[in-house]
């Protein structure tokens, strides 16, 4: 199956995800920050990207753009429970910025795996 790279700064949520993903049969490594993630990127090939957006140290929008940067055919899911800022909506954003799918949280465990497929196929 795949390599699965999850980002989240929320120690149940990456824990929660690791286990529906590791069920479905995927590998999965873990990730706090964007720092972290771009960090692992450069050391091991992943074949899909699930990165929060509202995260300390470096946000899920500029992970995006410099994971885009160096690996433009990455495929990326973006996360956000945040919803929208005003009306400023930061998974329309992570969308046009370079996600291949976005994930509004909380979300449940049929629709990750249904996303995860997409995404891979």
């Amino acid at each position: 199956m795949a390599r699965i790279l999850v980002v989240d700064d929320e120690q149940l949520v990456r824990q929660t995800l690791q286990r529906a993903l590791e069920r479905a049969g995927h590998t999965v490594r873990l990730a706090r920050n964007g720092n972290e993630a771009l960090d692992l990127a450069r050391g091991a090939p992943f074949d899909l990207f699930m990165i929060d957006i509202i995260m300390p140290e470096k946000e899920g929008i500029q992970t995006i753009i410099e994971l885009r940067q160096t690996n433009p055919s990455a495929r990326i899911i973006a996360m956000s429970g945040g919803g929208r800022a005003g009306n400023f909506d930061y998974l329309e954003v992570a969308s046009r910025l370079g996600a291949t799918l976005a994930l509004r949280k909380p979300f449940q465990s049929k629709q990750l795996i249904e996303a995860v497929q997409r995404c891979l196929e």
